[in-house]
């Protein structure tokens, strides 16, 4: 069977459980769609992954950021000494971390846990300039494919992509809006904690990037204008996960752009979609909308790096676990008064 008929074989027997009727509310619909994916009744998730992107931006230079450039490369060595939070809440769901470095600036340690395919040492200034060209858009979107085959390979049942770049709700804004038709005003944030000058700055660098997109444009090629080398390797990611049939947990805002810009590229991606939590960035709830997802988890969270995605896995495996229970034909119990 395909897609649309174990969904609805799914449903189906959803309304059959030992319970009332939607009693656990949003929790049938995941679990139902979980069912779909996998393309059985009784769905089953075990091992987690989650690909943390790195890469640096150009845009710093406008002074959008609260954070210095060099904290990108320091926190991905803290990402591969276990010392990050999503270090720390991967393990406390069952959810390994693989690390990418896709575009940051210095040369990093070799470890089992990280993938080189530095596409160029970060962005050019979004403002400025196109963030990147299309060769080498093309080349981040592969890096980020790579990385999820290296983690289904490696026995993950469910895939998750994280970020790190100083300098990227900024491209994940102007990418936001350039793929949705908005204003900078609408989705531009607050990002790490910049304060009025900074916010101010960050939306004129989106609205300056903005103005070089032309009617009739590649989403890639959109992205390539706009966006961060991680944003394209998390798109990657997602359509890879797709391909080899995994559900795909979204992150916060960078996380969800890159979403955003693999369900440009294939549509069919979105029905193995789950938002695992809603970003308090104003952009998130914009891209939520446009994929039609209800977050999983909303707990005012604003720290990337997948964190998010990774906390709302158990509640995935939870919702799984639902079409295991016994209908009322098979516990013999009365389903009515």
């Amino acid at each position: 069977m395909g897609y649309q008929e174990v969904l609805q074989a799914a449903r189906e027997r959803m309304e059959r459980l030992t319970k009332p009727p939607r009693s656990l509310g949003h929790l049938e619909e995941v679990a139902v769609r979980l069912a779909a994916i996998q393309g059985r009744l009784k769905p089953e998730l075990g091992l987690g992954a989650v690909v943390v992107a790195a890469a640096d931006h150009g845009v710093v230079a406008e002074g959008v950021s609260a954070y210095p450039q060099e904290v990108t490369y320091q926190m991905v060595l803290n990402f591969l000494r276990g010392g990050a939070a999503i270090n720390q809440l991967a393990q406390a769901v069952g959810s390994r971390v693989y690390v990418l470095d896709v575009g940051v600036k210095g040369e990093l340690p070799d470890h089992p846990g990280l993938l080189k395919r530095k596409v160029r040492p970060g962005t050019r200034n979004l403002a400025k300039e196109p963030a990147m060209t299309l060769e080498e858009a093309e080349k981040a979107l592969e890096a980020g494919r790579e990385a999820a085959r290296w983690a289904v390979d490696q026995g993950a049942t469910v895939l998750a992509a994280g970020d790190m770049g100083i300098g990227n709700t900024t491209a994940a804004s102007a990418l936001t809006a350039g793929l949705l038709g908005l204003s900078p005003e609408r989705v531009v944030g607050p990002g790490t904690g910049v304060g009025e000058e900074g916010l101010r700055r960050k939306r004129e660098a989106v609205a300056q990037a903005l103005e070089r997109l032309r009617p009739g444009m590649h989403s890639l090629e959109v992205a390539a204008e706009l966006g961060g080398l991680e944003l394209l390797a998390i798109a990657g990611v997602y359509l890879e996960g797709y391909e080899r049939g995994l559900p795909l947990v979204l992150d916060g805002f960078p996380v969800s752009a890159g979403a955003l810009l693999a369900f440009r590229l294939n549509p069919r991606v979105k029905d193995h979609f789950f938002a695992g939590h809603k970003s308090r960035e104003p952009g998130h709830g914009y891209i939520l909308e446009a994929l039609g997802l209800k977050p999983l988890l909303d707990l005012d969270l604003a720290l990337g790096e997948g964190t998010g995605a990774v906390l709302a896995m158990p509640l995935l495996r939870a919702a799984a676990r639902i079409l295991h229970m016994a209908t009322f034909e098979e516990a013999g119990v009365s389903d009515r008064p």
